[in-house]
């Protein structure tokens, strides 16, 4: 694979027409097909409830208490607690896949959904309610846009998608304007965060890191070569799986600090990459089951998840290959996503809308009711900050985090 150090600068403006790129799904469903596609998208009027499922049954629950004998009122004191999380409803079709989310940092209340099927929703009430967005230098063209990632900084942010584009907004996303990208980019953008001042890091499947401070129209690359090439040289070091490459990333999260963590595509082994390395960092997977996601947790260590459910903690924090099982219930079904809330607290979800609660760090899980009987599986968790969170899923599920 040719080095990625001629494409420093070069990553602008070719003619639109270079732009095409196979459309493919860059995240795999988990492990039941959904059964909701046939169900009845919900109308208009439903978007607009403002009595949430907790205040409807604690209201229920508060009028019902006043009429039970002794043994009733016992009886209800042992229920389970109400979940803290309520779905919301989306005016979008049946089979749209929720992909990211992010709010303006000035203004909380103020963020975009984005998703499949060339999906953009504004709120400006914290994620209550949601409109479809339009971007006109996103329509001008016959594609249909996977919008994959989307991040502020201040009252700029970027929005990247496949076929490949770019967004860029400095006013806290009133307007946007599409950026040019180059047909030789290395891969498909597919994850993107912005670090100010028209500054943004993007990453493509193929491990290629680029950098702007200029709004997007010139692009320094931080690594020297793609993942392929890296491991062609490194193969014989003793990584398991490298030969069976197939030179994309299934996942990749980044950390507060700049630091990244990729997993292969066949889940076989996974990556790392801080800043100033020129290379991208093989590692073995220290567990049987293949890799299904991995990503970092609020004390700087890492988080695995391993196809069948599995969830691993690191022993201690920073890049290791040392990790832990932790006993989950997560009843066969794969966790997909883990995010945390405070240090302290985080949930983890999955297929058949698994969703698991841990406030000591990790050490014990317990699961959260709140989705078992939505027919999706869910893809994402995402805290804005401690008291605004979401899960997102295929068909258009989103849960809010009610606190």
């Amino acid at each position: 694979m040719a080095s990625l150090q001629h494409l420093s600068s070069s990553i602008i403006t070719p003619p639109p027409s270079q732009l095409r790129s196979r459309f493919h799904s860059r995240r795999r469903r988990a492990l039941l097909p959904s059964a909701s596609a046939n169900r009845e998208s919900p109308c208009p009027q439903q978007i607009n409830i403002a009595i949430s499922r907790r205040q409807l049954i604690g209201g229920f629950h508060a009028a019902a208490a006043v009429s039970l004998s002794p043994l009733g009122s016992k009886a209800l004191a042992a229920d389970e607690p109400l979940s803290e999380w309520e779905r919301g409803y989306l005016p979008i079709d049946p089979g749209v896949v929720l992909l990211d989310i992010a709010f303006v940092p000035d203004d909380p209340s103020h963020g975009f959904l984005l998703g499949t099927r060339q999906t953009i929703l504004e709120t400006k009430d914290g994620g209550n309610t949601w409109a479809p967005r339009s971007i006109p230098s996103a329509e001008d063209e016959d594609f249909n846009y996977r919008f994959n990632s989307i991040s502020f900084k201040g009252k700029e942010g970027w929005i990247i998608g496949k076929p490949a584009i770019l967004l860029y907004t400095a006013d806290a996303g009133d307007t946007w304007q599409r950026i040019p990208l180059s047909a030789q980019l290395p891969g498909d953008m597919v994850y993107i965060q912005a670090t100010g001042a028209k500054g943004a890091e993007m990453v493509t499947d193929q491990g290629a890191i680029y950098i702007t401070s200029n709004g997007g129209y010139n692009w320094k690359a931080a690594v020297q070569e793609t993942v392929s090439a890296t491991l062609n040289r490194t193969v014989s070091s003793g990584i398991s799986g490298a030969s069976y490459y197939t030179g994309t990333f299934s996942t990749v999260n980044r950390s507060p600090e700049g630091n990244y963590v990729a997993v292969s595509s066949r889940g076989n082994f996974y990556l790392t990459w801080e800043p100033g390395q020129p290379f991208w960092q093989p590692h073995n997977r220290a567990v049987a089951r293949r890799i299904q996601n991995m990503g970092w947790r609020a004390d700087g260590g890492l988080w695995l998840l391993v196809r069948g459910g599995g969830l691993y903690l690191s022993k201690g924090t920073g890049i290791t290959e040392e990790f832990e099982e932790i006993p989950v219930q997560s009843r066969g079904f794969g966790i997909l996503d883990v995010g945390y809330r405070s240090q302290d607290e985080a949930w983890a979800a999955g297929g058949s809308g698994i969703l698991l609660k841990t406030t000591n760090s990790g050490k014990t899980w317990i699961r959260d009711k709140a989705a078992d009987n939505i027919a999706a599986n869910l893809y994402s968790v995402k805290f804005v900050n401690d008291k605004q969170g979401f899960v997102l899923g295929n068909d258009g599920v989103l849960l809010k985090y009610l606190g």
